[in-house]
């Protein structure tokens, strides 16, 4: 993986600075009202922390595998006064990972900087990333999303083929039992990709779908949460699934909560707390962290009972050199209640190498 271009002491400072707009509400920014396009599909540099994720299925002709590309920025409270254009007042970070199905084998990187300079952006007024050589740039109906690493590459064209799904009220989804605890989110399920992959010196031409969240939030987690288990599934009728759960030490569940599309719909069913549980049916065990994942899930929902399951175990990913936490991420499928394959998408649990204080 790439370290970053600087020393300890820079590198503990910049860490610290996604743990910081996980739990720091900035006195300087103000309550957002509404969700308005394509203003919010840019950055909100008041907003403490804010994500651009996307994750998927690829096909090369007989060959399966998952790709993902995350950037992160975070908001640094305590350098906002400061003059200097050297001063980190915007952080951003990104992870990319491919997940080889037949060759039951991940691949992952992470990079970090400080915005400005040309080597790292987070465009306000729709989404424009930039992270050295890596990108997230949307044109029309169409985002391109690039990632070149040590072992792998992609370059990819995302086209959407359905309207922005707000999730929980009209975009606002609560994380936790208290009202601040809650984010700005929206998705765009069943993207059409379209690209190149690169795993060495092979190139391969590839075809799937995709998934992209994008998030923002002035506080997020409530301080008994130690870590979440999210999964987004593109389902095979054209419909889309969210379900998630916030858990507390003993592994309870804090908050839950998601929601469901049908194909065509532009409205989403959104799932009050309580509608939603997780249940682990069955764990693995990293050799890296010794974190013990559920690696199958079953998942109760308001539209129905699901069978989750990854489809190789081994998905951790270690980002202690950006963001400062090991979380598993990674392809996985949906089976409905007589064990019929109906969707596909990815699985993130956060909190089980350790908890989320940083």
């Amino acid at each position: 993986m790439l370290a970053p271009d600087f020393g300890p002491s820079r590198r503990q400072l910049l860490t610290s600075g996604l743990a910081l707009a996980l739990f720091h509400r900035s006195p300087q920014a103000g309550a957002q009202t509404g969700l308005h396009f394509p203003r919010d599909l840019g950055s909100h540099p008041d907003y403490a922390i804010e994500w651009w994720y996307i994750t998927g299925r690829l096909l090369a002709r007989e060959r399966e595998f998952g790709f993902q590309l995350t950037f992160f920025r975070s908001r640094v409270p305590a350098t906002q006064t400061m003059t200097s254009a050297f001063a980190a007042k915007q952080l951003i970070f990104a992870h990319a990972a491919v997940t080889d199905v037949v060759g039951r084998k991940l691949w992952h990187d992470q990079r970090i900087a400080r915005e400005g300079f040309e080597i790292a952006q987070a465009g306000q007024s729709d989404t424009d990333l930039k992270l050295r050589d890596w990108t997230l740039h949307r044109d029309g109906s169409r985002y391109q999303a690039k990632a070149v690493a040590r072992d792998f590459a992609f370059d990819l064209v995302l086209t959407e083929t359905q309207a922005l799904l707000l999730q929980g009220n009209r975009g606002l989804s609560r994380k936790g039992p208290q009202p601040e605890q809650s984010s700005y989110y929206y998705s765009l399920p069943q993207l059409q990709v379209s690209g190149t992959l690169g795993l060495g010196k092979e190139s391969l031409k590839v075809q799937g779908t995709a998934w992209l969240d994008h998030e923002w939030s002035q506080s997020l987690l409530d301080p008994l949460a130690v870590g979440w288990d999210w999964i987004g599934m593109n389902l095979l009728d054209g419909s889309a699934l969210t379900a998630f759960q916030l858990r507390d030490k003993s592994g309870q569940a804090l908050w839950d909560g998601g929601s469901f599309r049908t194909s065509g719909a532009v409205q989403a069913q959104i799932f009050e707390h309580s509608q939603v549980s997780f249940e682990a049916t069955r764990y693995w065990t990293s050799t890296l962290t010794h974190a013990r994942y559920p690696v199958q899930w079953s998942i109760r929902t308001p539209v129905g009972q699901y069978t989750l399951k990854a489809v190789i175990d081994n998905q951790e990913l270690d980002s202690r050199v950006s963001t400062g936490a090991v979380y598993w991420e990674g392809l996985s499928e949906l089976f409905d209640s007589t064990g019929l394959l109906v969707g596909r998408g990815y699985l993130e649990m956060t909190g089980y190498a350790g908890a989320l204080r940083f």
